[in-house]
Parts: structure tokens; C-alpha cells; sequence
């Protein structure tokens, strides 16, 4: 039976997937919208949205296995704490490049209308004016601003990561090298001994004849004593 532990583990792990295909099929939409800069502000708000609710899961994703008690089921769960992260980075370049792909397909289109569209209300209505221009300059800059500040964040975090896979790594290395100093020592242990019982059998066995051959040697003169007087 599963222990709650590894229920949170899952749990965790099946809503960062849900968020990484959000914030996917977010970039996407991204990607195709035609417009105007007020629907491209929303769908960017909703991404900073979903990527600040990854971000957080993947935190507790590697806090979970900092609580694990076996080394094995720590390295796997950071493991693929790491995997998820550099995911998440990868999200974040791609809504990126999305905005900026989308902005200048906004920004063209507005222009194609302004010079060849005429002065019909419908051209007048998206015209873009020099105040929406500056906002959206801004928009950008702040957006990729915030973008950095992500990127640079989950960098420093994935190096974190990485040192405690390496320190853990080490500990694990070093164990098992104790481990094997460990079974060198028993192994030369139980040849001194079996070398000491043969040595012991060996005085015994050498104790014995003497014996006898005193013994031997006290009757051979009791006999050459007594015999001539019998």
C-alpha cells in the first residue's frame, strides 16, 4: 500500500504536468493571436500566472524529497525535480520568442492598415496611437525584465540542485568505499584466523608426538631396567 508520502509525491508531479501543458497550449494561442495588444496582454497575464503556480509545485516537489528517508528515492525524486525545471526554462524562452514574434506581427499588420487602408472607421478604430505605442514598448520591456528575473532564479536554483546531487553523490561514493575497506578487513580477519587455527592444530598435533616420544622413550628404559631382573 502507497504511504501518504508517495501519494503527495504523485499528486505533485501529475499538477506540474498539468501546468506545463497549460502554459504549452498558452503559447501556442500566443503564437496564433492576430490581435490587438489587449488580447495578447491577457494571454501573457494567464502565463505568468501558470508559471508562477509550476514554479511553486516544483518547490515543493524538492522539498518532498529532501523528506524522504531512502537516498535512492531523494536522488530519483530531485532528479526529476531538475528535468522539470530545465522544462520550465525552456517554457519560459519559448514565451519569449512567442511575444516577440507576435508584437512585430501586430505591429506590421497595424502598419500595412495604416498605409494602405485608407481612412474607413474600421482602420481608424485599430490605429495604433503613439501612447499605446509607448505602453506596449513598455509592456515588452517589462515583460522580458520579468522573464530574466524567472530565468535567473530557476538557474540559481538548478545549480543548487545540481551541488546536492553532487554532494549526494559523493556521500553515496564514499560509503561504498568504507563499505569495501570494510570487507577487505573481514576477509583478512577470518585469514588470520583460519591461519592461527592451523597453527594451533599444528602445536597440538607437534605437542602430542613429543609426548608419545617421551612416554616411548620412559617405558624403552623402565624395560631395558626391569627386563634383566625378571
Amino acid at each position: 500500500m502507497a504511504s501518504s508520502e508517495d501519494v503527495n509525491v504523485r499528486i505533485c508531479g501529475q499538477e506540474i504536468i498539468k501546468y506545463d501543458l497549460e502554459i504549452k497550449a498558452l503559447i501556442q494561442d500566443i503564437i496564433d493571436c492576430p490581435g490587438p495588444q489587449s488580447a495578447l496582454t491577457q494571454l501573457n497575464s494567464r502565463v505568468k500566472e501558470k508559471l508562477n503556480k509550476l514554479r511553486l509545485r516544483i518547490q515543493d516537489l524538492e522539498q518532498m524529497a529532501q523528506e524522504q528517508d531512502t537516498e535512492s528515492t531523494r536522488l530519483s525524486i530531485l532528479t526529476e525535480t531538475e528535468s522539470q525545471r530545465r522544462q520550465m526554462l525552456s517554457n519560459q524562452t519559448a514565451w519569449r520568442k512567442a511575444n516577440l514574434a507576435c508584437k512585430l506581427a501586430i505591429d506590421n499588420m497595424e502598419k500595412d492598415e495604416l498605409l494602405h487602408g485608407g481612412e474607413s472607421p474600421s482602420t481608424r478604430q485599430r490605429k495604433v496611437t503613439k501612447e499605446s505605442l509607448v505602453e506596449s514598448s513598455s509592456s515588452i520591456t517589462e515583460s522580458l525584465m520579468s522573464i530574466s528575473r524567472m530565468m535567473s532564479e530557476q538557474v540559481k536554483q538548478s545549480e543548487d540542485t545540481i551541488g546536492t546531487l553532487a554532494t549526494s553523490s559523493r556521500t553515496v561514493q564514499e560509503t561504498n568505499e568504507e563499505f569495501k575497506n570494510m570487507t577487505g578487513t573481514i576477509h583478512l580477519g577470518r585469514k588470520l584466523i583460519l591461519k592461527y587455527n592451523r597453527r594451533e592444530l599444528t602445536d597440538k598435533l607437534l605437542i602430542f608426538l613429543a609426548l608419545a616420544l617421551f612416554f616411548a622413550t620412559v617405558l624403552y628404559i623402565l624395560k631395558k631396567r626391569l627386563i634383566p631382573f625378571i
